[in-house]
């Protein structure tokens, strides 16, 4: 295939009509592709192997197969920075048509095989779509996911901070890095391990890193997120399950895409949570007051939800007015609507009044039954004794827990105003403006875990999910790439082994304790990256650009550009062309230093941090 895409793109270089400033212009080619260009096809004719693939022989006819050269070209490994018209379109599908309705349905989209590295520093730097990473063949995907070195290696305990010797499955994790590379690498350790993922991703509401160009701002989202949820599925132990807090804007596509990647048959139940307690009276159309949390399962069969506890409001419902030695109780009906002849019978009360069932029903049991609970004190007539009969409840002898709704209300696990003033109590001002309540994530933990399994979220935001896995004596690992990790997540998890009072501590009688180890990827290549989010001006540039240059990291493919007179070529190019080159030379691939290369004197790895890594990726064996 690949041997296909380098014909091709040679002979169309030696069409003017297809070449604008050296490049290859992928709309005309489709454009003239479906109109029979004579041109094009001879060009085409003039390759064998191009002949044999895109026309077909009928008798001594020769048919050119010009949706198969449509699909060729728009190909995303075939001149993969020539976005197309043909490339915006994203809906449900089969196989290679679009359709409406179907039992078998995937999401059809823009690059959805190719991988959206989607690297941030800042949650307000607003990038154009970059395919950071456009992969054209296996051993790059391989070289791309392969595991990658850590640095910075901190523990943290109430005693305070100190250098990481060694590691134990048993610890908790807070890692700084792109989470997709990052979630690659943990599979190397952590595959099968984690019992809950949750996560609050992006919502792709323009305002919330996703602010992309037209069509695309859908695509580089589902992208981004398919690519996530593949790995992640691998770490899930086989009774685990990742539950996903979205909004009304991504949450259907979102279920076809999980569909997708988890299957359908693992789809568990999609929660309503109420994030708002009062109505957006300024609303356009409607108030939105709720988000979603969707549930899917590694292996639904093998996921047993635990119990949501009794509150007290339904224990205060028990009372024992009898002072009956088994405790408190409340009365239960002792009628039935589904009739039985045999299960209609006059009883009489304590006061000697005979009563019959209701009209059109029966006694619950029968009168052999009714006699032997009688006998037991489980048969209640009221106070006076002349009541119909009820059946005694015991709370000893109910079921110690409550399955949960699918619609939760802001008093049962929170809402965002309680969110905002947990995050200003811990740091006298909202340091992160989306946070989740305590509450929200003690519900979720306590369904899908139990104490010891391991909780994983890989967007670790304002460090909700660990610190309240942290309180409640579950294992986490947290992810996340943005500069605030410290100031936030780690500063929150201290405050926590500090034993703060905040969000859900008095629920679980937390007092504080424990610890986490807190890690870095090791950049490479992400370090300019870093350095171009922060350039604001030419000057800065051009000497980044020459910084780049000296780089042995360089992306091949952009061999000719890295000549003599590069720098005359940079200097006809406009500002934003340039902000882009510096992308396109560095070898994505190489954004952080892989752990096979970590001895590699180009990296200037300190013996300590190289013996830490070995230890860390030895832990799965």
């Amino acid at each position: 295939m690949q041997n296909l895409f380098n014909d091709l793109e040679e002979l169309l270089q030696q069409d003017g009509r297809l070449v604008a400033n050296g490049v290859l212009l992928k709309n005309k080619v489709i454009e003239l592709g479906l109109q029979l260009d004579p041109v094009l096809i001879g060009k085409l004719l003039s390759k064998p192997g191009l002949k044999k693939h895109f026309f077909v022989g009928l008798d001594d006819v020769i048919v050119f197969d010009k949706n198969k050269f449509q699909k060729f070209v728009s190909n995303k490994a075939f001149l993969p920075d020539s976005y197309t018209s043909f490339k915006n379109k994203i809906g449900l599908a089969t196989g290679d048509e679009f359709i409406s309705s179907n039992k078998e349905v995937v999401l059809a989209w823009p690059y959805k095989d190719c991988v959206l590295e989607g690297g941030q520093t800042k949650d307000d730097i607003k990038k154009n779509e970059i395919f950071w990473n456009e992969i054209l063949a296996p051993e790059e995907i391989d070289r791309l996911f392969s595991k990658k070195a850590f640095t910075n290696f901190q523990s943290y305990t109430v005693k305070g901070k100190e250098r990481v010797k060694d590691f134990s499955l048993e610890d908790n994790f807070i890692i700084k890095g792109n989470n997709l590379l990052s979630l690659h690498s943990l599979s190397k350790v952590f595959s099968k391990k984690i019992k809950l993922i949750y996560i609050d991703p992006p919502y792709n509401t323009g305002s919330d890193g996703f602010n992309y160009n037209d069509s695309f701002t859908h695509s580089a989202w589902l992208t981004f997120m398919r690519n996530r949820l593949a790995i992640a599925r691998e770490l899930l132990t086989e009774d685990g399950t990742i539950w996903i807090n979205i909004d009304d804007k991504e949450s259907h596509y979102l279920k076809v895409l999980c569909d997708e990647v988890f299957g359908r048959e693992n789809f568990v139940i999609n929660f309503i949570w109420q994030k708002k307690y009062s109505p957006a009276n300024d609303a356009k159309w409607f108030s939105d007051t709720h988000d979603h949390i969707l549930v899917f399962a590694k292996n639904k069969p093998l996921f047993k939800p635990n119990l949501l506890p009794r509150s007290e409001k339904m224990n205060n419902r028990y009372s024992n007015p009898d002072n009956d030695p088994r405790g408190v109780w409340k009365p239960g009906g002792f009628s039935v609507k589904t009739y039985s002849k045999d299960y209609d019978y006059p009883i009489e009360t304590p006061s000697g009044k005979t009563v019959f069932p209701p009209k059109g029903s029966c006694w619950q049991t029968s009168k052999e039954n009714y006699l032997k609970k009688l006998a037991d004190n489980r048969i209640w007539f009221g106070p006076k004794g002349d009541s119909k009969p009820q059946l005694k409840q015991f709370l000893n002898e109910v079921q110690q827990g409550v399955v949960a709704k699918s619609i939760w209300t802001y008093d049962e696990a929170g809402h965002n105003q309680v969110s905002r003033s947990e995050i200003i109590k811990l740091f006298g001002d909202l340091v992160f403006a989306t946070p989740k309540p305590e509450k929200l994530l003690k519900r979720i933990i306590e369904l899908a875990t139990n104490e010891n399994d391991r909780v994983l979220d890989f967007f670790l935001g304002s460090g909700t999910t660990v610190a309240v896995a942290h309180k409640m004596k579950r294992r986490y690992i947290g992810i996340d790439q943005m500069d605030y990790i410290e100031e936030v997540a780690v500063s929150r998890l201290k405050k926590v082994m500090e034993g703060e009072q905040g969000g859900v501590s008095a629920e679980v009688s937390w007092q504080g304790g424990g610890g986490f180890n807190y890690m870095e990827l090791m950049k490479l290549n992400m370090v300019f990256l870093d350095k171009l989010n922060a350039i604001r001006s030419e000057k800065e540039l051009d000497s980044l650009l020459k910084d780049v240059m000296r780089s042995p990291f360089l992306n091949y493919r952009f061999a000719d550009i890295i000549s003599s007179n590069a720098e005359d070529y940079f200097a006809e190019l406009s500002y934003k062309d340039k902000r882009t080159l510096v992308i396109d030379l560095l070898d994505k691939n190489q954004l952080y230093v892989n752990f096979s290369e970590i001895e590699d004197q180009d990296h200037e790895v300190s013996e300590e941090d190289i013996l830490v890594n070995k230890h860390f990726y030895s832990l799965r064996s």
